[in-house]
């Protein structure tokens, strides 16, 4: 018990340390008060450090006390099917319907999982598509939140099979409600969470490159040490204009439209595999 308990500790810890790391370096140019340098040269530090927290983070949970082999398995499939989504999606205008799985099994499997299963399917869909670059660890990680954030979702809208602590009986896990009447505001809530996760996931990386990709002048430029309220107002107009209203919207209307259509075929999927296996101890 007490093993089992220092693991699920591990897993808290890495995981807030990677998120509040991870969130401090995408954020640092709305209250730097230093111009970036365009060369990138910090980022081969940053990619050391993040992608190294991910993979602790991973391994943590693949313990005697964690996830048996046939959590592992489901976890492994689950990140090369959504790696192949994003392979089949690249450079299609937004439609990337990775969001969507990663939505899904972060509900019925739990945050640590869905957290997991973010970083793992962008680490291996890089790989596929030769897209390792310094932009990775900020994708791995905000995919990451994705699959946490649905997980977190999950214990909120109650769903069906979450035990004490957060654990999954064995009877099945992260199901939706058994009547349609019930199940649909399921279903709406999950589709609004994933239309927000994606885009809060362009916001994102067009955060971390936002200082690099104007020159100085412009009134959506970076400007160093104007404030946070300054550059704040500076970096929403830049994301409007660039990805928001176009590209992430184009994301967020394929991905939530997903969830609706084939959502509750996909959960019911998941949860019924869920039944043969061990995966209580997977959510933090």
């Amino acid at each position: 018990m007490t093993s089992a308990r220092t693991a699920v500790l591990v897993r808290r810890v890495v995981l807030l340390l990677t998120s509040v790391v991870g969130l401090g370096v995408l954020a640092w140019p709305l209250a730097a008060e230093v111009a970036p340098r365009p060369t990138g040269q910090d980022a081969p530090w940053l990619v050391v450090v993040l992608a190294t927290a991910l993979v602790v983070l991973v391994l943590s949970t693949f313990d005697a006390a964690g996830m048996d082999a046939r959590t592992v398995a489901v976890l492994g499939m689950l990140a090369a099917l959504g790696s192949v989504l994003r392979l089949v999606g690249a450079g299609t205008g937004g439609v990337e319907l990775v969001f969507f799985l990663l939505v899904l099994a972060g509900y019925v499997y739990g945050p640590t999982f869905g957290f997991a299963l973010g970083a793992l399917t962008l680490l291996a869909s890089a790989l596929l598509t030769a897209g390792v670059g310094p932009w990775l660890p900020f994708q791995a990680l905000a995919a990451a939140w994705v699959g946490g954030g649905a997980g977190l979702l999950g214990r909120v809208l109650g769903a069906p099979g979450a035990g004490r602590r957060g654990r999954v009986r064995a009877g099945g896990g992260g199901a939706l409600p058994a009547t349609r009447a019930r199940r649909a505001p399921t279903v709406a809530a999950l589709a609004v969470y994933t239309a927000l996760a994606c885009y809060a996931f362009g916001a994102l990386m067009n955060l971390w490159f936002w200082p690099f990709a104007l020159g100085e002048g412009t009134a959506i430029s970076y400007v160093p040490g104007a404030g946070v309220a300054e550059n704040l107002r500076r970096f929403t107009a830049f994301t409007l204009a660039t990805s928001t209203l176009t590209w992430d919207t184009v994301r967020a209307v394929v991905n939530a439209g997903a969830v609706v259509v084939l959502g509750p075929a996909v959960i019911a999927v998941l949860a019924r595999a869920n039944r043969h296996g061990t995966f209580a101890p997977t959510t933090a």
